[in-house]
């Protein structure tokens, strides 16, 4: 079975992370999407709350789950035996960053690294700036995957 991890801490409300979701199923078995738990990190929405919002975002879509994590994401990955690891690219220098940690992880573990860019329309909407928007009660609606309600 062909599976990867789709890691981070994962804003379910950004629409680029469902389109690289949906692009990774079209040749992975499954798709396990990891919300990674930092004490440290201010987010939105408190961990259970992101995972019960992607839960229910990816509800009929049985070749996904979700996951929290509390490790590297090597680890994550041994730990659901993934033998790939996805991630979002918005701009040449996520690339450069991603590209390389995705060396340092394949030399670490042997887990091949897919690194996959957003949509040119979706390349300028990054969770920071949804999350700011939401701050400040703006409709988000518009970057948001159908089907997701966002409600505190």
């Amino acid at each position: 079975m062909k599976r990867a991890i789709f890691p981070g801490t994962f804003d379910p409300f950004t629409i680029g992370h469902a389109s690289i979701v949906n692009r990774s199923l079209a040749f992975m078995d499954e798709v396990v999407i990891g919300i990674g738990i930092n004490e440290n990190k201010n987010t939105y929405f408190p961990v259970e709350k992101r995972l019960d919002m992607i839960r229910d975002l990816y509800r009929d879509m049985p070749r996904v789950r979700v996951m929290a994590y509390d490790c590297l994401t090597i680890d994550f990955a041994r730990l659901v035996d993934a033998q790939f690891i996805v991630r979002g690219i918005r701009t040449v220098k996520d690339f450069e960053y991603e590209e390389t940690i995705a060396d340092i992880n394949r030399k670490l573990s042997g887990v091949d690294t897919i690194l996959l860019f957003t949509e040119p329309e979706l390349t300028c909407i990054s969770s920071t700036i949804v999350r700011e928007l939401l701050t400040y009660g703006k409709d988000v609606s518009q970057f948001v995957p159908e089907g997701m309600r966002i409600s505190d």
